[in-house]
């Protein structure tokens, strides 16, 4: 299946929907979580079904990444699994579990900000959103209002490792 082109979730929409997923981030960072923060939104219409951030060392539950946290309560607001018409759009490159919701979820598009060359899974490592032996694919947009998700991560973990 090939990757589809949207029209929508473009431009100074996705910019906006990244804005809200660095506020997101910023909640993360505020109770401990590395900041990162994830939104789901419909494509066609760019209105937001869910907003979350990291809350791995919140719940003690080492799923509970923003991607995953937002794509469940996207799934319960459209009382489906399937996101089919829906973009996710989050601060850093998705890892190889949240990748994979993506494409369990059928999501049509992936936007992110900042790459992640150890653990990415949708560019940098591995890119699962396009990988032909899987059910389905996706569009991936990276470089998103990069500069901005990258400083908020340097600025969180130079602030960790200071002594």
């Amino acid at each position: 299946m090939a990757a589809r082109t949207l029209p929508s979730v473009e431009g100074q929409q996705l910019d906006a929907l990244m804005g809200i997923a660095l506020d997101e981030a910023r909640a993360a960072a505020e109770h401990g979580d590395v900041p990162i923060g994830a939104v789901v939104a419909r494509v066609d219409t760019g209105d937001v079904l869910a907003s979350r951030h990291n809350e791995r060392e919140r719940a003690g539950d080492p799923t509970a990444h923003a991607e995953i946290l937002a794509l469940r309560d996207a799934a319960r607001a459209v009382g489906s699994w399937r996101l089919d018409g829906c973009a996710l759009v989050v601060t850093l490159e998705p890892c190889a579990m949240c990748a994979g919701a993506v494409v369990a979820s059928r999501l049509d598009r992936v936007a992110f900000g900042a790459a992640d060359p150890k653990g990415g899974a949708l560019g940098s490592l591995y890119n699962l959103a396009v990988d032909p032996r899987l059910n389905h694919e996706a569009t991936v947009v990276d470089g998103v209002r990069a500069t901005e998700c990258t400083a908020l991560l340097t600025e969180f973990f130079a602030a960790r490792r200071a002594p």
